[in-house]
């Protein structure tokens, strides 16, 4: 009885012709192996045509491939290197109907969403979420300010003793949620929170080391604020202070200057780049 539903493995098809070639009729190696007697006769043509090797399973070839290693290419850098407006879509981020549309216009070839998202695989691609840069950041300041100014300002704070801070100011809200939570599947939590919206103001700074301080306002914070907070913050190091900071109004008003002049070396501001929040760990 032929054994439905598994394949001959290699040394079974081996096997069936080497004991037909030595005589043995076809049905009963047929019968002892358990497979059709046509199964058998075409692993017999096959082993007389090509030898031992013609018994080896044959991978079935899928379909062929809609784009050549050059358009796959091409498609590469249309996606990395180019924002989707530029190519007349109206959303920044590209999804996989977008890159579908991008193929068609491209190279004439239609693809269904689950294929685009085969190709992207392949062109080692995954969906992420993107880092936001303002278009008015001054790349060629950032590099300098990470390759040449912020070493200098490190090496500077070593060499004195100082302690090295990044400043920001930000609102938090009331009604703000972050983070996750462990659950049974199916059975989302609920947490408990005030419906009130408010906002709280807040001044913070954060050294290279994780080394944290902050000051809660009621109200938007403005340089006479900022100052109080510098204070503290030179009170509470007990040593020279290095305050990397923004280009906040609030920080470079005449009265913020003259009260660094008036800390007589133990508060020094060094600003970042127009437009970097991402250089600033405090944010």
């Amino acid at each position: 009885m032929a054994k439905l539903g598994r394949r001959a493995t290699y040394g079974e098809r081996l096997q069936a012709c080497r004991l037909i070639e030595s005589g043995k009729p076809p049905d009963l190696v047929a019968e002892i192996l358990g497979f059709g007697r046509a199964t058998v006769f075409e692993w017999l043509r096959e082993y007389r045509t090509h030898g031992p090797d013609g018994l080896r399973t044959k991978r079935t070839r899928g379909p062929a491939a809609k784009l050549t290693d050059a358009q796959l290419a091409h498609l590469y850098t249309l996606i990395v290197g180019t924002d989707p407006r530029r190519l007349s879509f109206r959303f920044a981020l590209w999804t996989r109907a977008m890159v579908a549309e991008l193929i068609r216009r491209e190279f004439k070839v239609k693809l269904s969403p689950v294929s685009v998202g085969r190709v992207l695989a392949r062109l080692g691609m995954s969906p992420q979420r993107p880092l936001y840069r303002a278009y008015q950041q001054n790349p060629a300041a950032v590099t300098e300010w990470k390759q040449q100014a912020f070493p200098a300002i490190a090496a500077e704070a070593r060499r004195l003793g100082a302690a090295l801070f990044f400043a920001g100011e930000a609102a938090v809200r009331t009604d703000h949620r972050a983070g996750a939570t462990w659950a049974p599947l199916g059975r989302t939590p609920a947490v408990a929170f005030t419906g009130a919206r408010r906002s709280v103001m807040m001044i913070s700074a954060v050294s290279p080391r994780g080394e944290l301080r902050f000051q809660l306002f009621d109200r938007g914070p403005d340089t006479d604020a900022f100052i109080g907070f510098c204070k503290r913050l030179i009170s509470d190091a007990g040593r020279p202070v290095f305050l990397v900071v923004d280009n906040s109004c609030i920080h470079r008003v005449r009265k913020a200057e003259r009260f660094v002049e008036a800390s007589q070396g133990r508060l020094s501001l060094f600003f970042l780049p127009p437009y970097s929040p991402e250089l600033n760990p405090d944010e």
